[in-house]
């Protein structure tokens, strides 16, 4: 998986410089020097929607373990930091928040539910989001770009079932049964970990039973946050010079985000991202130098938001180390159901 990932990064890469090269580099450059300092605040933007996803995520956890909204903020930026620049097919960023959320004192099956239901109810709700931008598009484009959007929506078409399935095999205990089959498999050594894959299968249902986080997290949270997205989006293009409306911002956004789930094995979206912009832009009547001005765009807030993000995720693990090699338990803080602050 690992030179799996690096040879598709190159390939976008390379993808990426070729749309760059073939619609006057230099145009594209001068773009986004014109819009400077703007494009770093647009940028900075993102941390809306980080906090909107922090809020809903946590809505998943137990309030006797829940951490703090700050607390679930920064293991949203180390996820999303890890999952969009390294090559890790974006499940590692998961792995990484598992392992910052377990020394936090949350119990593995929760995390591990959270993580499973947060994915589902995002991948559900992009879904959505990208239906309704395809029903937009549709309305107001022209027949060539009809065309497209029907290739689009097969793409979906095919990506639904999926999703559905995913969503309902959950409630036939896919983590005990697998366990089990483990267990079987090596004459009862594994017998621990049935034990905790049932856990987990059981912190799933009870998440999904809970049908108010489940309506606020698809309906107001998961909304918030694609409305950050946008608007992060809008902010970039107002610098770079074109005015779009919030809905034409929404729509790219929501596109967009579809297409990098679908193509979530390649690194940072390399080359998938920028043929995004200039196809999903192009239906939306902007120009292929804007559009790609716009991926610059996102890439300039990858590195502003990112590394930084991947530098607090290896100041998290050395002082991690630190604790161990000296015996120190790091100081837990969760909320307890009767609001009282608890430290473990």
């Amino acid at each position: 998986m690992k030179y799996l990932g690096r040879a598709l990064a190159l390939i976008g890469l390379i993808a990426a410089a070729w749309l760059v090269w073939r619609e006057h580099p230099a145009t594209v450059f001068r773009l986004l020097k014109d819009a400077g300092a703007g494009l770093v605040l647009a940028g900075l933007v993102h941390v809306l929607p980080m906090l909107a996803n922090a809020w809903d995520w946590r809505s998943l956890i137990r309030k006797a373990q829940r951490p703090r909204l700050s607390t679930m903020l920064k293991v949203v930026w180390i996820r999303e930091s890890v999952n969009g620049l390294l090559p890790v097919a974006r499940i590692g960023g998961e792995i990484v928040s598992f392992r910052l959320l377990g020394r936090l004192g949350v119990r593995p099956a929760t995390v591990v539910a959270s993580l499973v239901v947060d994915m589902q109810l995002t991948l559900i709700s992009q879904l959505v989001f990208a239906l309704a931008a395809a029903c937009y598009v549709l309305y107001h484009a022209s027949a060539e770009a009809t065309a497209v959007m029907e290739r689009l929506a097969g793409v979906v078409a095919v990506v639904v079932p999926v999703l559905l399935l995913f969503a309902l095999v959950q409630h036939a205990r896919p983590f005990e049964r697998a366990a089990r089959v483990l267990n079987r498999m090596t004459s009862g050594k594994l017998l621990a970990l049935v034990g905790r894959s049932a856990r987990i299968d059981q912190s799933v249902k009870l998440i999904w039973r809970q049908r108010g986080v489940v309506v606020r997290y698809l309906c107001l949270w998961q909304t918030l946050q694609c409305i950050g997205f946008a608007f992060e989006l809008w902010l970039a293009l107002h610098f770079l010079g074109t005015d779009v409306s919030m809905a034409q911002a929404f729509v790219l956004e929501a596109l967009i985000q579809m297409l990098s789930s679908v193509a979530f094995l390649v690194p940072a979206g390399l080359g998938v991202q920028e043929g995004g912009f200039v196809l999903i832009g192009g239906l939306l009547g902007l120009s292929p130098e804007i559009c790609l001005a716009l991926a610059g765009a996102r890439r300039i807030r990858d590195l502003l938001i990112y590394v930084p993000g991947l530098l607090a995720w290896q100041a998290a693990e050395h002082a991690s180390a630190s604790n161990r090699r000296t015996g120190v338990r790091p100081c837990r803080f969760t909320r307890a159901e009767d609001g009282r602050e608890m430290r473990g």
